[in-house]
């Protein structure tokens, strides 16, 4: 069987929109971070278990805080999932912190850093109106 299957991708997208549904609107705990973004899901392909990778636009400590609670609400959200999804079966979901947009965030500090360090900017062809006009 393959890896992703068209229809284990329809259910990761679908998976996906409701976890972030029942994170912003539905969990009322104070230690969620309100922009907490739920960037990628993977479902297995028996429906048993599901991974969740969140974005939490805040420091390490509001991260860490954000992700123990939805750790602690791990079975009132997989309820919530059950309701709202008609699948087999309801995965068991694991909540894992994404840090590849804090890491794209840092790499182009580091490469701006050394461009400006070079005493110049970033290079671009210019396109002349002649150009334009071709």
């Amino acid at each position: 069987m393959r890896r992703t299957s068209i229809k284990n991708t329809r259910i990761n997208g679908e998976v996906q929109k409701e976890l972030s549904r029942i994170i912003s609107r539905e969990i009322k705990d104070p230690r969620i971070h309100p922009m907490t973004t739920v960037t990628e899901v993977f479902v297995t392909s028996d429906l048993k278990e599901c991974k969740a990778y969140i974005s939490v636009l805040g420091d390490e400590q509001e991260q860490a805080d954000t992700l123990a609670g939805l750790k602690s609400a791990a079975g009132y959200i997989r309820r919530e999932l059950a309701r709202s999804i008609n699948l087999r079966n309801t995965p068991e979901i694991t909540f894992y912190m994404d840090q590849s947009i804090e890491y794209a965030i840092n790499m182009s500090k580091k490469i701006d850093d050394v461009l400006r360090s070079q005493g110049g900017t970033v290079a671009h062809e210019d396109a002349t109106d002649s150009d334009l006009d071709e």
